[in-house]
């Protein structure tokens, strides 16, 4: 390992590092714009100018690399003159209007402005003037501003792995731009806001809100997808204002995706606030809360548990599906599923369902096989990562579904599940690729496993895994891909049918025949039943969506920004969002709704705080002790050995529209129209 001396200080580096890492490593405050550790390297704003002893010029730390026996200064009188030269070439063109500017406050320029900038200028021409770009309906662009670092685009290009950004031009001429003048093509692409060191692109929705110090910030997790995200939600009174990205290695790095950040504005929208019970015109009125659990008392008396069915939807919380599942239990009920899409899964063998080799361990894996999925639009931050590994290099990858374009190259082998059927036998080239690797991965489609068939799609998948030594050691490369943030915790805590219980197709099919006569649903809005105005129908939950249209009693609910909540992510981890706002109006938390319910029924459930709830979560599964853990899933033996047939589908039509969220936003709507041209599917999934 070569040494280097920082400041008259001797200390060890690995090979390969630049100086400016090891500044760092020093702990040595280094300035830069241009230089980001998850890009590379660009060398283009020269802020991170040092001294080195030996060269005869200052030295741009991001781009040396380190070599035995450099001796490096960073805080001479020599360096901070470098320094502000630098500075002042920099803010010859800046506009001088940083109090309108909605970076102010949390911009780069401005603090290393402070650190290094000059008391007036000494530059007499005028200034040069930008004319704004266009760049889909989240970015707002002030090219004037620009310092032309490329952050913006190293990240379309390497991270997110469009080609829709660039840098044109010369000297001062040169510009930042979209070539074809459109909207970036990219789930992720309001990720350059965060990047951008000044205000060149800022946030278009979030224009002229609030100045950051007026924000009461808060940590919490995504919920718009089953990846779980790490957030923080900014808010100021009663309102969110908006969302973004925490550091997490493990699971988001430091990206999220542009639906997690911009489907706020839905909060705001078709809100439920107030109870209301369907009276004998037919029409849904205002309720108490008092009236509202009246006529659920008056709808299951005399009712047996048998013909009583519950189904959680894709953002439950685990607290209130808890409380659902003991309510249910303590009626007689055993009809209860969070799998409202009808996935095949096995809720008894965790490995079945989980994202078994970690985000993280993607970048260990040699070889990939994709099975009906789409992880471009149902985990977008999941699918940068393996974008990730591609640019590691030696990483096949292979795909069975309708060819698409996920960023990187994949080698398509047909639509048909038969393909699936010839990797299992082994009869298919690729089957080879697969047993050669040392770590090969598969990755199942949440849509792939709810197919009628869907059982015997995850019996092949295991089939391949164990066949290909995909499950091996401490390695599990067998994958499935969920999409909704409730599936593993609702699974984990056993809201599955009971012994003799139905599942969502035979609660659908009781709900038609009539032997299922109240149905309730805990923010389920995807089901597809057109009979569901036969049974007596209670809806809980935080919008005006497809399941309150067809309710008897609406219980407002809380959304995942105004409540103490636990979720467990896609890989299994125990993951807590916390209370940001206040719900709007009557509405309550989940699990207090449940509650309170309990008691009218005559079936009071054994807690009455979070803690004691909590409390309940771990007994129903040990896997709840650890906030931010992920228990290795044992292995066992699932899914069906029958026949497949027919072609892959994705199950998400619109990347932008999935959930009852992101449909009352009007952010999404826009990007429906201007990033998808309108198309098919805005009510976003197929059903």
């Amino acid at each position: 390992m070569p040494k280097i001396t920082i400041d008259g200080e001797e200390l060890e580096v690995e090979a390969g590092m630049t100086v400016l890492q090891a500044c760092e490593q020093a702990g040595k405050e280094v300035p830069r714009f241009c230089y980001h550790d998850r890009l590379s390297i660009a060398g283009n704003c020269r802020m991170c100018l040092v001294q080195m002893e030996r060269s005869p010029k200052p030295v741009a730390s991001c781009a040396m690399p380190v070599g035995d026996g450099m001796v490096v200064y960073t805080d001479t009188p020599e360096v901070k003159k470098m320094r502000q030269g630098v500075m002042e070439f920099l803010l010859i063109n800046h506009p001088l209007d940083c109090p309108i500017c909605d970076q102010g406050g949390e911009c780069d320029l401005q603090d290393q402005a402070m650190a290094y900038g000059m008391d007036h200028g000494r530059y007499k021409e005028n200034k040069r003037a930008v004319e704004d770009k266009y760049m889909g309906p989240l970015i707002k662009t002030i090219m004037t501003r620009c310092i032309h670092c490329t952050r913006c685009v190293r990240f379309s290009t390497e991270v997110a792995g469009v080609t829709d950004m660039g840098l044109i031009g010369r000297g001062e001429n040169a510009e930042i731009v979209t070539y074809l003048d459109q909207a970036v093509s990219s789930e992720l692409s309001a990720n350059v806001i965060d990047l951008c060191p000044v205000g060149a692109l800022t946030s278009k929705p979030y224009a002229f809100m609030a100045r950051p110090w007026e924000l009461k910030k808060t940590e919490s997790v995504d919920v718009s997808d089953a990846q779980g995200c790490a957030i923080r939600v900014d808010s100021r009174g009663p309102e969110v204002m908006r969302v973004l990205p925490r550091l997490n290695e493990d699971v988001n790095e430091e990206w999220i995706s542009d639906k997690a950040r911009y489907w706020v504005d839905g909060l705001k929208r078709q809100r439920l606030d107030r109870p209301y019970v369907r009276g004998k015109n037919g029409k849904l009125a205002p309720a108490t809360w008092n009236e509202a659990f009246a006529a659920i008392a008056k709808a299951t008396k005399g009712v047996s548990g048998s013909e009583m069915a519950a189904i959680a939807g894709d953002m439950a919380d685990c607290e209130s599906m808890l409380a659902l599942k003991d309510l249910m239990t303590a009626l007689g009920s055993a009809n209860i599923d969070c799998r409202q899409d009808g996935s095949k899964v096995d809720p008894t063998v965790r490995a079945s369902y989980t994202f078994n080799s970690t985000i993280a361990g993607i970048e260990d894996a040699d070889a990939l096989l994709i099975v009906g999925a789409n992880p471009r639009w149902e985990a977008a931050v999941l699918n940068a990562r393996i974008r990730k590994r591609h640019l590691m290099g030696k990483f096949p990858i292979a795909a069975i579904g309708p060819a698409i374009d996920l960023s990187y190259p994949v080698d398509w082998l047909g639509e048909g599940a038969d393909v699936l059927a010839e990797i299992a036998n082994g009869s298919h080239p690729f089957a080879e690729v697969l047993k050669t690797a040392e770590k090969p991965m598969i990755i199942v489609g949440s849509g792939a496993a709810a197919r009628p068939d869907g059982a015997s799609v995850l019996g092949l998948a295991r089939q391949i895994a164990e066949a290909s030594g995909a499950v091996s050691g401490d390695w599990n490369g067998f994958n499935v891909l969920q999409r909704a943030a409730s599936r593993v915790g609702g699974l984990d805590l056993g809201f599955a049918p009971g012994e003799g219980g139905l599942d969502t197709a035979g609660i659908l099919d009781g709900v038609t025949s009539g032997s299922i006569k109240v149905l309730y649903l805990l923010g389920a809005d995807e089901i597809a039943s057109k009979d569901l105005d036969k049974p007596f129908v209670i809806y809980q939950g935080h919008h005006g969506d497809a399941g309150a249209h067809v309710a008897d009693v609406i219980l407002p609910g809380a959304a995942y920004t105004e409540k103490d909540a636990t979720y467990v992510n896609l890989e299994g981890r125990v993951q807590r969002g916390q209370l940001a706002v206040f719900p709007p109006g009557e509405a309550r938390e989940d699990w207090k709704i449940v509650r309170a319910l309990s008691d009218v029924l005559g079936q009071t459930l054994p807690y009455s705080t979070l803690a004691e709830v909590r409390q309940g979560l771990v007994k129903a599964n040990p896997v709840f002790q650890g906030i931010d853990d992920i228990q290795a899933a044992e292995w066992g033996e699932f899914g069906a050995t029958g026949g497949v047939s027919g072609a892959f589908t994705y199950p998400v039509a619109n990347f932008y529209m999935t959930d009852p969220i992101s449909r009352a936003s009007a952010t999404m709507a826009e990007c429906t129209d201007e990033i998808l041209g309108g198309g098919e599917g805005k009510t976003g999934t197929d059903g």
